[in-house]
């Protein structure tokens, strides 16, 4: 099976400790040789250059002269912030660091498959399906921390009587939740893949550059639509009943 150099390079000195994590939950890969997969690679990749990208951010913090790079991530978080003050209101402080990390993971994903010799993490299931996961999570959690056992309420609706029906619907309706963020996520960034792909195969000068340019414009309304729906959810969780 063809694999990335980089998922060749962690296979060749990694493959005993990924074969040991994954002992640790009695799973076991197809090919003990390269338990780590493409995607698995990609993630790690982003991950690494987002923490060294938060160290460099950090030790060039300043007030007096404030760099280029400190000036996005202010204006990445800014936005992300007034966001939150219009979908969440009172207390959306302390959800903006998690909707503006979750953001600039995703859409490096989503970019980092431009580059050669590399592909994008977010058009692989398991990817989106992983960050919805962890945001359902997040958003139940909260719901239960602001409303205590009053967040039950969000699922039985206004009529008592209708309470057992709409408790099912409201818990379908949840999970259902992370279904759509991932099948979104996923199918618009494997389709942009492909027809990047298809069209460097047929037509490798010039006219590439176009969906290139489509793909990136893809991967930041994608972006944009997975924390907007994220601060929806996490609005409607921790809203006190009036």
């Amino acid at each position: 099976m063809h694999q990335l150099w980089i998922t060749a390079l962690l296979n060749k000195y990694f493959a005993g400790v990924a074969n040991a994590i994954l002992g640790t939950f009695h799973l076991h890969a197809p090919n003990q040789q390269a338990p780590i997969s493409d995607y698995v690679a990609m993630e790690l990749l982003v991950f690494v250059l987002l923490v060294l990208l938060f160290v460099i951010v950090r030790a060039r913090l300043s007030v007096d002269d404030p760099g280029g790079l400190q000036h996005v991530m202010e204006s990445i978080d800014s936005f992300v912030s007034n966001q939150g003050h219009e979908v969440i209101g009172h207390g959306y402080e302390q959800y903006t660091g998690y909707l503006t990390t979750l953001g600039i993971f995703i859409l490096t994903c989503n970019l980092i498959g431009l580059i050669p010799g590399f592909e994008a993490p977010t058009a692989v299931p398991s990817v989106p399906l992983g960050c919805a996961v962890v945001t359902w999570i997040y958003y139940q959690m909260h719901g239960i921390r602001a409303n205590g056992p009053g967040y039950i309420k969000h699922f039985l609706g206004p009529v008592w009587w209708l309470a057992p029906l709409m408790f099912v619907i409201e818990v379908a309706s949840h999970l259902a939740r992370i279904l759509s963020l991932t099948v979104r996520l996923f199918a618009n960034m494997f389709a942009g893949d492909m027809v990047t792909l298809v069209f460097f195969s047929l037509f490798p000068i010039a006219i590439p550059v176009i969906f290139m340019l489509l793909h990136v414009g893809v991967s930041f309304i994608q972006t944009y639509i997975f924390v907007l729906l994220a601060t929806v959810y996490i609005g409607e969780a921790v809203a006190h009943e009036h």
